[in-house]
């Protein structure tokens, strides 16, 4: 009798924005394993620590940060909660002050 292989967890494209990409060492995409915005986000961190505190705080995503699977904002899905499948792009959209 042959085992199953486990499936592997599906990768999912984060483009990181212009203003953001100095934390993630100038890319302006990376790979990440998950199967929701929350698992995502959780790898993005562990190869780019620095953009935990500019994507969420306390509440969960930051005011003037939007995320977006495709070309819906994760805010109108399940948010963090968001399922993600292999090939999905994640976008990084955030705020930039200016007066």
């Amino acid at each position: 009798m042959e085992s199953e292989a486990a499936s592997p967890t599906p990768t999912t494209r984060v483009l990181i924005p212009g203003n953001l990409r100095k934390f993630a060492g100038g890319l302006e995409e990376i790979w990440a394993a998950g199967q929701t915005v929350t698992e995502v986000l959780q790898d993005l961190y562990r190869q780019c620590p620095e953009l935990r505190d500019l994507l969420l705080d306390g509440q969960g995503v930051r005011r003037f940060v939007n995320l977006y699977v495709g070309e819906d904002d994760i805010r109108f899905l399940k948010g963090l909660d968001t399922k993600l499948g292999a090939g999905n792009t994640l976008t990084i959209l955030s705020g930039i002050a200016g007066g």
